[in-house]
C-alpha cells in the first residue's frame, strides 16, 4: 500500500496495516500471532465502516484513482478478438475515444468507450479523457458501422469532459455531441452503457444514450464536475465537497431518481483494489443485460430509449 496512492480516509485503515508488519517483525521473537489475527479483523470491519459510508465527494476520488481500470483494461479482460478501428474519415483519429468490434460470451458487439492513460506519457496521448470532435465522429462512424451489421453497442463512460480547447470549438464540438444524441436514439440495435468511472457532462452523453444504463459502485456521473460547479457558485474550488454533495452525482443517487438502471457493485475499497474480482462482476452483469436488451423487438427498442430520456427530470407533486 506504501507505494499506492491512497486518500485520507484511508488514513486508519493504512496506519494498522504498518502496525501489522511492525507485529511481524517482532513475532519471529515471539508469538504474537493471536494479536496479529486479532488486529486483521479489525482492519476488515474498518474497511467495510468506511467503504460503505463514503461521502459522494470521497466516490469521486475513488473513481479519479490511476490504477482503476479503464476501458482497454475492459476490452483487454472480458472480450476477446478486439479489432480497433480508427479515425472519423474527417479530420484524424483521436485517441481519447476507443472503440471496435470485439467478442463477448461468443457473441459479436461494437465496444466503444473513453480512454485515460496510466501515467502523464500516456496520459499526454489520451488527452486525459478529453475527446475532441473527432473522437465523436470516430464513435458515430463505429455506432452506424454496429447498426449496419447488426451488432450491440457497449459504451464504457470515463471522461473528466469533452476537451474545452479553443481547436475543438472551431471544429463543432457541441455540434458533434448532439448529432451522436441523436444518432444513438436513432439506432436500432441494443445500446448498453456503462459509467466505470467519470461521467462529466456532454463529453459523457455523447457516447452515453442507451437502453440500458448503468454505473459501477464507485462511480459518479454529472451535468458537471464538482471542481467546476464550485468555481462557478463560489468562484473558488475550495467547495468542491459541498458541490459534490449538492450535485447528487453518485450512482446510488442517480439510481434513486431513475438517471440509470442498476449499480454494479465493486470490490470493496474500489475497483483498482480487486482488478479480475471487478472483471469478473462487470462480465456477469453485461452478460445478463445483453440477454435481456436483445429480446426486445427493434421497433419497440428505439421507443422505449427515447421515452426513456424524455422522462428524465420531470416531477410531479
Amino acid at each position: 500500500m506504501a507505494n499506492k496512492l491512497t486518500f485520507d480516509f484511508e488514513k486508519p485503515i493504512i496506519d494498522l496495516e504498518q502496525k501489522i508488519e511492525e507485529m511481524r517483525v517482532l513475532g519471529q521473537q515471539i508469538d504474537i500471532s493471536k494479536e496479529i489475527k486479532d488486529l486483521e479483523g479489525k482492519i476488515e470491519e474498518l474497511k467495510v465502516e468506511i467503504y460503505k459510508n463514503l461521502t459522494r465527494w470521497q466516490r469521486v476520488q475513488i473513481a479519479r484513482h490511476p490504477d482503476r481500470p479503464n476501458t482497454l483494461d475492459y476490452i483487454n479482460n472480458c472480450f476477446t478478438d478486439f479489432v480497433e478501428l480508427h479515425g472519423d474519415r474527417k479530420f484524424k483519429d483521436d485517441p481519447a475515444i476507443v472503440g471496435g468490434f470485439a467478442n463477448f460470451e461468443g457473441k459479436s458487439v461494437m465496444v466503444v468507450g473513453h480512454q485515460k492513460g496510466k501515467d502523464t506519457k500516456s496520459n499526454l496521448y489520451r488527452n486525459f479523457g478529453m475527446p475532441n470532435p473527432e473522437g465523436y465522429r470516430k464513435a458515430a462512424r463505429l455506432f452506424e458501422l454496429a447498426e449496419k451489421f447488426n451488432k450491440p453497442i457497449i459504451t464504457l463512460l470515463d471522461t473528466p469532459g469533452a476537451f474545452p480547447g479553443l481547436e475543438a470549438e472551431e471544429r463543432g464540438q457541441a455540434e458533434a455531441i448532439a448529432a451522436n444524441l441523436l444518432l444513438m436514439n436513432k439506432l436500432k440495435v441494443p445500446i448498453i452503457v456503462i459509467v466505470i468511472g467519470e461521467g462529466a457532462s456532454g463529453g459523457a452523453i455523447g457516447i452515453g444514450v442507451g437502453d440500458r444504463i448503468l454505473m459501477l459502485e464507485n462511480s459518479w456521473y454529472s451535468v458537471i464536475s464538482p471542481e467546476s460547479c464550485s468555481s462557478i457558485l463560489w468562484r473558488s474550488w475550495d467547495f468542491k465537497e459541498q458541490a459534490a454533495e449538492q450535485l447528487q452525482l453518485t450512482a446510488q443517487d442517480l439510481l434513486k431518481l431513475k438517471v440509470i438502471d442498476e449499480i454494479i457493485e465493486e470490490p470493496l475499497g474500489g475497483a483498482h483494489q480487486n482488478p479480475k474480482q471487478m472483471y469478473d462482476v462487470f462480465s456477469k452483469v453485461l452478460a445478463k443485460e445483453l440477454q435481456t436488451v436483445s429480446k426486445i423487438n427493434k421497433e419497440k427498442l428505439t421507443k422505449l430509449r427515447r421515452e426513456k430520456f424524455y422522462a428524465m427530470g420531470i416531477w410531479q407533486e
